[in-house]
C-alpha cells in the first residue's frame, strides 16, 4: 500500500464512531454484490444505536486499523479464538488493511497458544480468509430479523508453541 503506512492499536472509546462507520460502509458497499438491500439492512439495521455499538466494541478485544490519523478498519478475538469482527472501509479494500488486522489476531492467538482461529465469513470474506489458510467447514443460513444469510464456519489450526526446536538431523 502507497501512501501513510497502517497503523494497528487496542480499540479506544474515541473509536466507537469511526468503527461504526466502518461497519455500516463494509457491508453496504463492499457487500453489496453478495448480499441484497433487504440482507444487508438486517445485518447492520439502522436502529444499531452508537451507545449498544460503543458497549460491544468495549467488552470485547477489538484493535483498529488507522491511516493517515483516521480508523479504517477494524477486528475482534474472543478468548476462545473466534473473529467475530473483521472489516475494512470499502476506500481501502484490497490494500493490506485486513491482512495486517489479520496478522495481529494471529500474533496474539499465538502468544495465547490458542490453536485454532475460526471465524463465521460473509461470502464476500470467504476468499480473503481461504488465502489466509482458513478451511470451510459448513455453509451456514444465519436468520438476523427474520431474514437469512448465508456465511461460512471457517477455521485455521494454529501450531502449537515449542518451548525450545529440536534441530533437524544433518
Amino acid at each position: 500500500m502507497t501512501g501513510p503506512p497502517v497503523i494497528t492499536r487496542q480499540y479506544r472509546a474515541g473509536d466507537a464512531v469511526p468503527t461504526l462507520a466502518v461497519f455500516r460502509r463494509a457491508v453496504d458497499i463492499t457487500a453489496g454484490q453478495d448480499y441484497s438491500a433487504e440482507q444487508r439492512s438486517a445485518w447492520a439495521p439502522a436502529d444499531l444505536t452508537l451507545t449498544r455499538w460503543a458497549r460491544e466494541r468495549a467488552a470485547s478485544r477489538t484493535w483498529v486499523a488507522v491511516v493517515g490519523g483516521r480508523v479504517v478498519g477494524f477486528t475482534d478475538l474472543s478468548l476462545d479464538g473466534h473473529i467475530g469482527m473483521l472489516y475494512v472501509s470499502p476506500d481501502l479494500a484490497r490494500r493490506g488493511v485486513a491482512t495486517q488486522l489479520l496478522t495481529l489476531v494471529l500474533a496474539t492467538a499465538e502468544a495465547e497458544s490458542l490453536t485454532e482461529l475460526t471465524v463465521d465469513a460473509s461470502r464476500t470474506a470467504r476468499p480473503f480468509f481461504q488465502r489466509q489458510g482458513f478451511s470451510t467447514v459448513a455453509e451456514q443460513q444465519v436468520e438476523r430479523r427474520g431474514v437469512l444469510l448465508t456465511n461460512y464456519r471457517m477455521r485455521l489450526a494454529l501450531r502449537p508453541r515449542t518451548a525450545t526446536r529440536t534441530p533437524t538431523p544433518a
